[in-house]
């Protein structure tokens, strides 16, 4: 059995799919097999190359990469997909999410930034690669981080459902902002930085100060490793 990733790059602008394609084929275990430019070339593309995985822009000239994600899922093919954009309208990581997109990267980033999710990738891709019945740790591995338990108290007016949300942002992201969660989670700022200021309390999360200029200094989180 291969342990390698095919890849398949889909986006518009030549010289960022030639960094994308650079930045995956630095990622031992990973090898780009093709890219697309439209919609309806990546569609073609998935059919034909049948890669594992798929970097899928969002804002492509003939249709969105939510399209395509969801003409893929309409015809049964379950290819993984990584939401690679700068589109951050909370509508569409919700249309991504509910796609079974395995994660959403917001462009700009660094290497690292893409690295960390394609390893995620790979190793859920992994751990149901074999033919054997997978135990608990292959399917956590498949999705993600485990999470408290809901049953844990929260405070007055925080929702299990949402905290597991918020934790789930924390657990994929390297660091966030609450208008970052916010955006993921489709909730409001207040909202969001009283999820991630419990989770802090919890010591579910460690939050820093971040110094960008003139104004108060902006609280990062970052889930407690």
């Amino acid at each position: 059995m291969t342990t390698e990733i095919a890849v398949l790059v889909v986006e518009d602008d030549f010289m960022v799919a030639r960094i994308h394609t650079q930045f995956v084929e630095r990622t031992p275990g990973f090898r780009v097999v093709g890219t697309a430019s439209t919609g309806a070339v990546a569609l073609d593309e998935v059919e034909r190359l049948r890669p594992d995985l798929v970097l899928l822009d969002v804002h492509l000239p003939d249709q969105t990469g939510i399209d395509v994600l969801r003409a893929l899922r309409a015809r049964g093919d379950d290819v993984g997909v990584l939401m690679v954009t700068a589109a951050r309208e909370a509508d569409t990581v919700r249309a991504a999410a509910a796609g079974g997109a395995v994660h959403y990267l917001v462009k700009p980033f660094d290497y690292d930034d893409l690295r960390v999710r394609l390893e995620a990738f790979r190793s859920a891709h992994l751990a149901l690669a074999g033919g054997v019945q997978p135990g608990q740790d292959d399917i956590d591995a498949v999705f993600g981080r485990a999470v408290a338990p809901a049953a844990v108290t929260l405070p007055k007016g925080l929702s299990p459902e949402t905290a597991v949300a918020v934790a789930k942002v924390l657990a994929d992201a390297e660091e966030v902002s609450a208008q970052e969660c916010a955006d993921l989670v489709g909730i409001s700022r207040v909202s969001a930085r009283r999820y991630l200021e419990h989770f802090v309390a919890q010591r579910r999360a460690v939050v820093r100060l971040h110094y960008g200029g003139a104004g108060r200094p902006e609280r990062r989180y970052s889930a407690q490793r």
